[in-house]
């Protein structure tokens, strides 16, 4: 039931009415040259330790620059980024970025089976929900609803993403990252009944999964 609820509230926020943001992609282009040593010149980030920003979502790319500007979403690098950037910065580099393609990576073997199975279907015994309920079928992603892609998404960033926004919602954990940024509460609830194994599992398929794949499938 309590899984059912979450999936209302989703469905909720996903068809209220939301102002995307409006921005010049080629002023983006111009401004992103600071990005991409750790995102890429195009969005695809050469290093697992940070997100490809290629084909996300303007909204949510805009949300989270304004989260890392406040403090909202901690991590020194983009706070030091952030920091003189304008709104009207932040939606041209999210217009930018928004119209780059994602290189697609490829799901380890060892994980595929799992984590196509909870991405498509959840784990009903642990009430997790479907990713696929709010990041699409494909990854795509919501961006209306500001649910971003994960389609093509670094494993290593997925995986270290869900465990900071299990360890945020999780008093117990010590000294780890920790995401908290997440509206409702949603990424909290839903890692924090995650194991290790699914996380591993989820991020590594997302990392291969592409619009093409899912149609086919």
């Amino acid at each position: 039931m309590k899984c059912f609820k979450l999936i209302v509230l989703l469905t909720a926020l996903a068809v209220a009415p939301l102002s995307l943001a409006q921005g010049n992609p080629e002023a983006g282009k111009e401004k992103s040259q600071p990005c991409a040593a750790c995102h890429g010149p195009d969005g695809n980030s050469p290093s697992g330790m940070y997100p490809s920003l290629a084909g996300q979502g303007e909204k949510y790319l805009v949300e989270q620059l304004h989260a890392f500007k406040s403090g909202a979403r901690e991590n020194a690098i983009m706070q030091g980024q952030v920091a003189n950037l304008s709104d009207q910065d932040m939606q041209d580099l999210a217009a930018y970025f928004a119209e780059q393609e994602i290189t697609t990576g490829q799901a380890s073997a060892d994980w595929v089976e799992q984590g196509e199975r909870l991405y498509r279907g959840g784990d009903v015994s642990k009430d997790v929900p479907a990713c696929a309920g709010c990041h699409g079928p494909a990854g795509q992603g919501i961006d209306a609803a500001g649910f971003p892609a994960l389609a093509g998404q670094h494993a290593d960033y997925v995986e270290a993403q869900l465990k900071a926004f299990r360890a945020a919602g999780n008093e117990s954990i010590g000294d780890m990252a920790k995401r908290d940024n997440d509206p409702q509460a949603m990424m909290r609830t839903v890692a924090g009944k995650m194991s290790d194994a699914q996380i591993k599992a989820v991020a590594s398929f997302v990392a291969g999964l592409s619009e093409d794949q899912a149609a086919a499938e």
